[in-house]
């Protein structure tokens, strides 16, 4: 096993792998993976499946079979994915039962299009993770306005939630009380209260905005604040009388993960993010170039102070130079949403052109 990421994974935090494709599960990477570089959970998205599906021929056969009794693409798509992540499912089943069921999770998204919508998002996390058929699947939702109300919902219903397209403390703090309120809903429902979940908090993006913006001393350090303050409001949250009087009754603790850690600024360093945000029970879930990096030559150092450390200090520095992080932090959220729909309607139009008219 390599030692760099199995310091990182005995820190305490879980690596995840954000990527999956047909490829990888025939070829035996992603169990490479597993055993090779502690990875112990897997996420997905719209854009990420645009990519293995348009990139090669690995699903044409499937979509092929599928079109002859299923002419809307959508629901091919899922179909085509959910094969993929009933397969990695599998593949952490060990680790989700050997952790209680806190890891060893793979996640599936909602249609981005359903970013808005409330009770359609609600009805489809349901059908998704009724379809599927694993214990260990998060479903995905946004954190948008419209979604957090849909989180609460599917939290209640039973359904472990991951919690998307989140870019700031506010944002996670939102996410996490819809979570914590669907937990209550079940305790007062006399229902099962050992509900897991996770808030993915996206990091990378921040410096992307900016980079052009700041000036070199203020270069790359945004997304690591950020993702610093959340992680000090998610230490005190955890240790609220709220969440104790949860735990208490049986209730889990939605864990903090650290999202979108590929670093895109060329001239910085490729674990950069990795490095800087290592702290334990939470979630790293990286793409397969900086997990190969990382077990290159990262570096397991200290992890993240309970206080978050300097993010205060650096945050204000870029208030102060002129970049509005409120302001950012939603229109970070929106561009997110926006460029999901773009992968999603790439996706579903890459199938409808395999399908016979």
């Amino acid at each position: 096993m390599n030692e760099n990421n199995r310091r990182l994974h005995d820190l305490g935090q879980s690596l995840w792998v954000d990527n999956i494709t047909r490829g990888t599960l025939d070829d035996g990477t992603l169990k490479g993976y597993i055993e090779d570089l502690s990875v112990t959970g897997l996420t997905s998205n719209p854009t990420i499946f645009e990519k293995a599906i348009g990139g090669g021929n690995d699903y044409d056969a499937q979509i092929a079979e599928l079109a002859a009794s299923e002419s809307d693409p959508e629901q091919i798509f899922f179909e085509l994915a959910m094969a993929d992540l009933r397969r990695a499912a599998d593949d952490f089943k060990e680790i989700h039962e050997k952790t209680d069921r806190v890891d060893g999770y793979v996640s599936l998204e909602v249609s981005p299009l359903l970013a808005d919508d409330t009770e359609a998002t609600i009805a489809q996390a349901a059908d998704l993770y009724k379809r599927i058929d694993r214990k260990n699947v998060f479903i995905k939702i946004p954190g948008t306005p419209a979604g957090l109300p849909a989180i609460e919902e599917t939290i209640f219903a039973g359904i472990p939630v991951n919690v998307t397209l989140l870019f700031s403390t506010e944002q996670y703090l939102a996410a996490a009380d819809a979570y914590l309120k669907g937990v209550e809903r079940r305790i007062e429902a006399g229902l099962n209260p050992a509900l897991n979940s996770a808030a993915s908090l996206f990091i990378s993006r921040w410096d992307a905005a900016v980079t052009d913006d700041v000036s070199p001393d203020l270069r790359a350090k945004l997304g690591i604040a950020v993702g610093k303050q959340a992680y000090a409001a998610y230490r005190e949250l955890i240790a609220s009388d709220r969440v104790q009087i949860l735990a208490n009754q049986g209730g889990r603790i939605q864990r903090l993960l650290m999202a979108s850690t590929g670093t895109k600024d060329p001239e910085a360093s490729d674990v950069l993010y990795i490095e800087a945000l290592a702290a334990p029970n939470t979630v790293n879930t990286m793409p397969p170039a900086a997990l190969e990096a990382y077990a290159d030559h990262g570096v397991t150092g200290a992890p993240i102070p309970p206080d978050g450390g300097d993010a205060e200090e650096i945050l204000k520095a870029y208030n102060d130079a002129g970049t509005d992080t409120d302001e950012l932090a939603a229109r970070l959220q929106s561009e997110g949403k926006d460029s999901f729909n773009a992968s999603w309607h790439d996706l579903i139009g890459t199938i409808k052109d395999q399908i016979p008219s």
